[in-house]
């Protein structure tokens, strides 16, 4: 019995010492490189032009793009665009407002097309430039009277500052003044806001108001020309107060009480955080103009501008960009003229400034600003203001009033021409309204559509 098993052992250790060698694995297959891949965003659509991103990945360049426009009839239309990067803003112009079109695009590697998803974009509708006009003057029979600005809550509740002078024979001196005026949805009420007669003393005198914003009624805000700003609560005056730096305001602009800016002469930028004013550098001497911000959804900021030009200082000019931590860089302003007065831009969308012409960009990094009205008007713009981008309202030198519905701008200086200058404008729903000086009365044209 021993003997059979040890042959057996014998036997399994001689089967085991005869096994076939394991023959080495095969290597792995070579990876399969990631073929370029393609994608059209939509960035923007107004109501003539549409901004598309387009995207890829391990797409070689340079390379040439051919993006394909199918139109709301159904024909296409081809533009071929060279690429440098392999990421690219497109801007397509010449379009139709309130129409669909539908794009795609298609690049070549290695003698293979590859091809972008379909875009579908809608552009946007104009709107009317039916507009109607009223004109209202005030005072005139002694002084000159002038309105520098004006803001509108809604259509029963409109606000105007300057100085008015009205004739008035139980007064000692002729005349009672005015800085005020507010249009309750029947009539134009004259109001006087009081500022220091010395700043540091008791006495008050209706010094003529600059500069109004509005947050809403109950919370207004009204500069003297000069360094005090008022506070009404509807037509009640609350507070006036003296800023700790002298200079002449020009204008107000805010996100809330707590958050306030107002610009001025010789480059002056103050904020306000609800409980202390700040000087910011402004990084010039001209004459700030202007503030205008809005909130960029693309990049979860507040977006902040400030123009400026000074007529002494020659032909010079200055956009300033203010940031969220309130400092500031001064971008470039060729291709506008001097000196610029206003700006307003929906943040990501459209900027505008203006002064001896309207200019706009869509990226703020863009060189050279381009006029926009050139073919439209020969005035030049004391104010510019917008609900949205198919929505804008100018004015400025003689009268002239513009409005820019997305499409076109319309003039209607042959019916609100003056012999003097609107100096400010405001729209708000379907009220548009210009504000300034006709010979000398103070002047505001409303139009209704």
């Amino acid at each position: 019995m021993k003997k059979i098993i040890i042959l057996l052992n014998i036997l399994f250790i001689s089967l085991i010492g005869c096994k076939k060698p394991t023959e080495p694995p095969e290597p792995p297959p070579p990876p399969i490189l990631d073929e370029p891949t393609l994608r059209l965003e939509l960035d923007d659509a107004h109501c003539t032009e549409v901004w598309i991103k387009f995207t890829s990945a391990k797409l070689k360049t340079p390379n040439t793009l051919i993006l394909k426009q199918y139109n709301p009839n159904d024909d296409s239309l081809i533009h071929t665009i060279n690429l440098i990067t392999q990421d690219t803003l497109l801007h397509i112009d010449s379009l139709l407002p309130n129409k669909t079109y539908r794009y795609k695009a298609e690049a070549i590697e290695n003698n293979k097309v590859y091809t972008t998803n379909e875009l579908i974009v809608q552009t946007m509708d104009t709107t009317s430039h039916n507009f109607t006009f009223e004109m209202f003057t005030f005072g005139g029979e002694i002084g000159s009277s002038v309105l520098f600005d004006v803001a509108i809550i809604n259509e029963n509740n409109i606000w105007a500052v300057g100085d008015i002078w009205i004739k008035s024979d139980t007064s000692a001196t002729g005349y009672i003044k005015y800085n005020a005026v507010h249009w309750n949805g029947t009539e134009w009420k004259l109001h006087r806001i009081m500022f220091y007669t010395i700043c540091g003393q008791y006495n008050r005198t209706p010094y003529p108001a600059k500069a109004i914003f509005v947050f809403n009624e109950n919370d207004i805000w009204i500069a003297m020309d000069g360094d005090q700003i008022a506070r009404m609560n509807g037509t009640v005056q609350v507070s006036v107060e003296c800023l700790p730096y002298s200079f002449v305001i020009n204008k107000i602009w805010g996100t809330s009480s707590n958050n306030l800016y107002v610009v001025g002469n010789l480059g002056n930028i103050l904020h306000y955080n609800g409980l202390r004013w700040r000087r910011i550098e402004s990084h010039t001497t001209l004459n700030i103009n202007d503030i205008w911000g809005d909130y960029n959804p693309k990049t979860n900021e507040w977006e902040l501008l400030a123009v400026g030009g000074n007529i002494l200082a020659g032909y010079e000019n200055c956009v300033i960009q203010i940031h969220s931590n309130n400092s500031t860089k001064r971008l470039n302003t060729e291709g506008a003229e001097w000196p610029l007065r206003s700006t307003w831009f929906e943040a990501g969308g459209n900027y505008y400034i203006a002064g001896s012409g309207i200019y706009q960009k869509h990226i703020l990094n863009d060189n050279i600003w381009k006029n926009d009205i050139f073919s439209i008007t020969t005035y030049s713009t004391n104010r510019i203001r917008g609900i949205e981008i198919n929505d804008i309202s100018a004015t400025g030198g003689a009268g002239e009033l513009l409005h820019f519905n997305g499409y076109s701008w319309k003039s209607f200086i042959d019916e609100v021409g003056i012999p003097g200058n609107y100096y400010s404008t405001d729209i708000n729903g379907n009220t548009i309204i210009s504000v300034g000086q006709s010979s000398n009365q103070a002047v505001i044209t409303i139009g209704k559509r």
